[in-house]
Parts: structure tokens; sequence; C-alpha cells
């Protein structure tokens, strides 16, 4: 005599996985900008090396809205070395005006190089404190 199951009983119970619907969508629209910014700017200016900056700013963004996205889930707290930051912006500025106060190529290159280091180490500094909390 044949038993029958419910299908509740046959289903093996499925480990619970953090949604994703908030990192995809914001992975999305930072794709977008960087679109708006590659369709719409004229080839002379990625030369430029505002334009480095600029990227480099939309690449910081997107690692920071992830250690929001992580920190929300409540199992880790990173904190991002916030001086850093600013003083990655106070250089990008700098390389913005740098041209305005008649400071030089050479300057404005090199305050851009700069905020651009200043935004990777930062970058890199959230992500390997990512990689170390997954794996404790």
């Amino acid at each position: 005599m044949p038993t029958s199951t419910s299908p509740s009983q046959s289903q093996s119970p499925r480990p619970q996985s953090p949604p994703r619907r908030k990192t995809v969508i914001a992975a999305g629209l930072l794709c977008g900008i960087l679109a708006v910014l590659v369709t719409f700017t004229d080839r002379k200016a990625f030369f430029s090396p505002l334009s480095v900056v600029i990227v480099a700013a939309v690449g910081a963004a997107a690692v920071l809205l992830q250690l929001q996205f992580k920190n929300q889930e409540g199992k880790r707290k990173i904190h991002p070395p916030l001086w850093l930051n600013v003083v990655g912006v106070v250089f990008a500025v700098g390389a913005l005006l740098s041209e305005r106060l008649h400071w030089g190529i050479q300057t404005g290159q090199a305050l851009a190089l700069a905020a651009v280091a200043s935004f990777a180490v930062s970058s890199g500094i959230i992500l390997r404190a990512f990689r170390e909390s997954d794996g404790k």
C-alpha cells in the first residue's frame, strides 16, 4: 500500500539567503551612472585627470554602498576610514580647482593622482575587512 507524502514533507527546508534586491539595484544604478558618464563625455575629456578622479569616486561610492548594505544585515560592523575619504575629496576638489587657481598642470595631475590613491586605499581597507569578516 503506497503511502502519500505531503509536499511539505518531501521538500527539505532551504537555508535562508539574504535578500539581494538592494545590492542588485544599487549595482545597476552605479553601472548606469558610469554609462551616462561615458556616453556624454567628449573624447578629449578621457585624457583629463578629472575624469579619472570621477571614475575613482564612483568606485569608492560603490564600495561604501556595499558596506552600508553589509552593515544593515547586522552580522558585522565595519567602519570605513572616514579621514581617508575626506582626504580624497579634498584632493579631488584641489584637482578640480587647480586650473582656476593657476597652480599648473603638474599640480592638478598630482592632486588627481593623490585623490585616486586615497579612494583606492580606502576601498582596499574596506574590502580587506569584508574578506576577514567572511572568514570568521
